[in-house]
């Protein structure tokens, strides 16, 4: 399993309800296609969590990086209705950091 792992905050005013909203419709998009395995939304809990990470965080998973190029081919479209779910969620969002990660070992581990 391969996770693009996402740290984010909310730009001032957007409501956090209506952020896992705008998540929850595009990735659930993405999910529908095929494109993703799934996902979470998770919120820094009682503000605990490491300097300069934001508070929101949001684990995509994928089945493999070829599923991950297909998520990222379909938000490179920019067709209207893609581009207003993908605009959805990071016109919410500032200090945008991001990662992969995978589970390990994993199936292609050989040896110690």
């Amino acid at each position: 399993m391969d996770c693009y792992e996402i740290w984010v905050d909310l730009l001032p005013g957007v409501g956090d309800l209506e952020f896992v909203d705008a998540v929850h419709g595009w990735l659930g998009h993405l999910k529908g296609r095929g494109e993703i395995a799934g996902f979470r939304v998770k919120r820094r809990k009682f503000g605990f969590g490491p300097t300069g990470m934001g508070e929101w965080f949001i684990s995509i998973e994928f089945d493999n990086l070829a599923q991950m190029d297909a998520a990222f081919m379909e938000a490179a479209t920019r067709r209207p209705d893609v581009e207003a779910l993908h605009a959805a969620v990071y016109s919410k969002v500032t200090n945008y950091k991001s990662g992969l990660y995978r589970d390990f070992p994993d199936a292609v581990r050989i040896g110690r």
